[in-house]
């Protein structure tokens, strides 16, 4: 090999690994692409559990409209109300 293919191949390999480094460490390089790769499977998984709640939360809007039973049975759990013809006894606490 002569000196100027020496040189030329020396070149080469610096501008090669100048471009590698450049791949990797800039702004919008492999670390960048990780990161972003890291932040899209959390959002990915925050997304799976939004549409599970979906899910749950159209299935309980569905029950509201159509189902009697499950509007007495929220009805006396959460606002304590009772039936017709119920009576409702107090006991005192046992503390």
């Amino acid at each position: 090999m002569s000196i100027l293919q020496k040189i030329g191949f020396s070149v080469v390999v610096f501008a090669m690994v100048n471009l590698l480094l450049i791949i990797v460490f800039s702004d919008n390089g492999l670390m960048e692409l990780n990161r972003l790769k890291n932040t899209r499977a959390i959002i990915d998984s925050k997304n799976a559990k939004l549409v599970l709640e979906n899910r749950n939360l159209s299935r309980i809007i569905d029950r509201l409209k159509h189902d009697p039973a499950y509007i007495e049975a929220i009805a006396r759990k959460e606002l304590h109300m009772i039936g017709k013809d119920e009576v409702v006894i107090k006991l005192p606490n046992r503390n």
